[in-house]
């Protein structure tokens, strides 16, 4: 996400209060997963994951257009971010949940089948490759606006163990903060916090932030600011993954909603 990466998020309003003794999960897109058709809920997600990497893909080289400053081009790369996604989740939250990641869609199926509020295995398998394909359509869209070749592989190597770390810190915090916001009743806050979240891990992360496997994917097909080299690739989406399971055990550790401390 992109940094992404995003990213890398569910988005929903918040889920139905449960009776006294259960133990509630809510998780995102719990609300839209009962509303809207499936083939709307993957355009959503196409769409969404689409236009969230053009506008990484495409802030970041109109940023090495207007200046050689690389702090300067990393400032208006992480702005356009956090602006973009915070109302991409706006919008699309009401209909998918708004996850744009593999990462976030997988955590609340498996949340769902727990005994959670979230995803089925129809929308999961319908999720994934729309934020895929949506990626990949985003970064050529965003070399199109700008004159750039629709498909250059990256040449950015991302592949040194202190990034890797950078993307476990990443993913970890986008979960927690995502499902944290879920277990409290405040996803209403989500298209701030996790906008906020992403822009802040632009800089506090040494690898800028992707936090979503569709999103590096996708910034892979450009050979550009924000582009990752293909090589690199099955590394960060391995440690997203590792991210996205330290962030569920922080859930589970610090919200436990309706346990006493004997349970």
């Amino acid at each position: 996400m992109t940094a992404t990466e995003a990213t890398e998020y569910d988005l929903a309003e918040p889920a139905p209060k449960v009776s006294a003794g259960t133990v509630p999960q809510p998780a995102p897109g719990a609300t839209p997963s009962q509303a809207s058709p499936l083939i709307a809920k993957a355009a959503a997600e196409l769409v969404g994951t689409a236009t969230l990497v053009a506008v990484v893909v495409g802030s970041g080289i109109q940023a090495t257009e207007l200046t050689k400053d690389v702090g300067l081009q990393l400032l208006a790369n992480s702005t356009a971010t956090v602006f973009g996604l915070g109302v991409l989740i706006a919008l699309f939250g009401p209909v998918s949940g708004a996850h744009f990641n593999p990462v976030v869609t997988l955590a609340e199926w498996w949340t769902a089948r727990r005994g959670g509020a979230g995803v089925t295995l129809r929308e999961t398998a319908a999720y994934i490759p729309a934020q895929i394909v949506g990626a990949i359509a985003g970064a050529v869209l965003a070399d199109a606006m700008f004159a750039e070749p629709l498909v250059k592989w990256s040449t950015h190597d991302r592949s040194a163990g202190h990034l890797l770390l950078g993307e476990v810190v990443a993913t970890a915090g986008l979960i927690l903060l995502i499902f944290g916001l879920a277990r409290t009743d405040r996803l209403r806050f989500a298209p701030v916090a996790v906008a906020s979240y992403i822009g802040a891990a632009y800089w506090f992360t040494s690898s800028t932030s992707f936090a979503n496997p569709a999103v590096t994917i996708g910034r892979a097909f450009t050979d550009s600011f924000a582009g990752i080299a293909p090589g690199s690739v099955p590394g960060f989406i391995g440690v997203q993954f590792v991210g996205a399971a330290v962030g569920l055990a922080l859930v589970a550790l610090i919200f436990l909603p309706g346990r006493s401390e004997g349970e």
